[in-house]
């Protein structure tokens, strides 16, 4: 049975149609037929809202296996690791990975929405290997917020992708060497800024 994999999209009227679905793409190529990766379109993409996207996600993590591995892209990341700072899943995951993921509080993002938290490793299921990846070239969402991650969830592993824009340029190949490999993840000297 393939390992399930769920990808949460980023913001935006045509992030799941037009943006995001090249990074699942990419990400299904990159590891074939072993992993079967669930897509959820969100609801209001174009003006997202956590306890919406929240009650989204809580409905797909009901239908989740022990292992699933979840992959959140920009305001899909960010939902998805409040999410589970909030409640603790019925399953046992496997990763939490982030794409470009902004950061909320002080130094990242303001919201009116999300709370700001800064104690992610306290809150988050033990021993939860995290991954966060970001391209040098985000004009979006900058580099600074993977940091801001790094600070908050120290065990985490960031990887730092030269030349990559907000969407890693559509390539997950790094990602996707990850997720094959397995934990535990090794820190790298990727850790800290592009």
């Amino acid at each position: 049975m393939p390992r399930q994999i769920l990808f949460i999209q980023g913001a935006g009227a045509t992030a799941h149609d037009e943006w995001d679905v090249k990074l699942v793409q990419s990400l299904e190529r990159e590891l074939g037929r072993d992993y079967s990766i669930r897509y959820p379109r969100m609801p209001d993409a174009d003006d997202p809202r956590y306890q919406t996207w929240k009650a989204a996600l809580l409905h797909e993590f009901d239908v989740l296996e022990d292992g699933a591995i979840l992959v959140g892209h920009s305001i899909g990341g960010t939902v998805l690791i409040h999410v589970l700072a909030d409640k603790r899943p019925k399953f046992r995951p496997g990763a939490l990975i982030l794409i470009s993921t902004p950061f909320i509080g002080e130094g990242g993002w303001p919201s009116d929405d999300i709370i700001a938290r800064t104690n992610f490793s306290q809150r988050l299921p033990v021993g939860l290997p995290v991954l966060i990846y970001h391209g040098s070239e985000d004009e979006t969402v900058p580099f600074a917020h993977a940091e801001l991650y790094a600070k908050a969830i120290p065990q985490a592993v960031v990887r730092s992708l030269p030349h990559r824009d907000h969407q890693l340029n559509n390539d997950l190949s790094e990602v996707a060497q990850d997720i094959l490999k397995g934990p535990p993840f090794p820190q790298t000297a990727d850790r800290g800024s592009p």
